[in-house]
């Protein structure tokens, strides 16, 4: 597994740094969560938050892994769709600027857009209206697009289009594709879960899960117990435990994997993205799975250190410093 296609919500972040939790108890909004909005809700929550510090930056959860992927040396690339507008111009220059090949197809509408509560303990909490990005279909999928790939990365928020995730991991499987998916969100994962058992049983190779997502997936109320539930399911299994690290399971191999520890948790947004970019880049490379969970956890504990998701360069090459040390096996967790 060298090259990876993902595919994923083409959104542009707004992130706002909250001093309180009261928006999200006035808007009814569960801490953590991602909820589908239409405009106007959004703008109606962006109006009580202003006055509030913001950032933009791409996002979108497929997004910010395959472009922290191609950071780290890995050939990916990218499909969505995005509006005839400046900020789906902006979104494709900006994928072609770190070297992510686009797939990305436009809408007369306008271009979709995440609100990102970041709460004072740096957890985020997500309010997207979808726009453009929702209107990609399964028709839209040309089965040329999986030339030259080796395993298809799905956003985990696509299950809301049951008929656009179920046609391209089939269609990925059909051209000899792996299939990775992040689980993305526990409410997410509860209201799809018979959808997902089904996904995963069929097509899916790899996957991804905080600890509440893998509760919400196996019914198991111990991170432990939800590994060997869905490890059942599929070939490779990371249950990610929060500041206890990761539980990666495959085969009859089980690692148990520590964090990184951050020099301060300002914003979780993107941390398990980066996490998934780093340990699917040491997969790419062969390491083993300490190695893979130990890149992951590099990846992801940089991103929480700032505002966004987007990392300066003297980041990277710190973060690629560490991963040169890990696969000589000076550096793991």
């Amino acid at each position: 597994m060298k090259h990876i296609l993902g595919i994923g919500n083409s959104l542009t972040d707004m992130l706002v740094t909250l001093s309180s939790d009261d928006v999200l108890q006035e808007y009814q909004l569960a801490k953590g969560s991602m909820s589908l909005v239409d405009s106007q809700f959004q703008t109606d929550i962006s109006r009580s938050v202003a006055g509030c510090p913001y950032t933009l930056s791409l996002g979108g959860s497929a997004g910010n892994t395959i472009r922290a992927m191609a950071r780290l040396g890995v050939r990916v690339g990218f499909m969505g769709k995005v509006g005839e507008d400046t900020t789906g111009d902006f979104y494709i220059q900006a994928l072609r600027n770190v070297n992510v090949e686009p797939f990305i197809l436009r809408s007369e509408h306008r271009s979709g857009k995440c609100l990102a509560l970041v709460s004072p303990d740096g957890e985020r909490t997500f309010v997207t209206h979808l726009g453009a990005a929702a209107e990609l279909q399964a028709e839209d999928i040309d089965p040329v697009v999986f030339n030259g790939y080796d395993c298809l990365y799905v956003e985990g928020y696509l299950v809301q289009d049951h008929n656009l995730i179920r046609t391209t991991m089939a269609r990925a499987k059909e051209h000899g594709l792996k299939v990775a998916i992040d689980l993305a969100s526990f409410n997410v994962v509860r209201e799809n879960r018979e959808f997902l058992h089904d996904l995963v049983e069929r097509y899916v190779d790899i996957i991804f899960a905080n600890e509440e997502e893998a509760r919400e997936f196996s019914g198991c109320a111990k991170a432990i117990d939800s590994l060997h539930y869905i490890s059942n399911m599929c070939e490779l299994t990371i249950v990610k435990t929060g500041m206890k690290g990761a539980l990666i399971k495959r085969g009859d191999e089980i690692v148990e994997v520590g964090i990184m520890a951050a020099a301060k948790r300002v914003d979780t947004t993107g941390a398990g993205d980066f996490y998934a970019a780093g340990f699917l880049a040491a997969l790419c490379e062969g390491m083993s799975l300490r190695q893979c969970g130990t890149v992951g956890a590099i990846t992801a504990g940089k991103v929480i250190e700032i505002v966004g998701t987007t990392l300066g360069e003297e980041t990277w090459h710190e973060i690629l410093r560490l991963i040169e040390q890990v696969r000589s096996n000076r550096y793991l967790f």
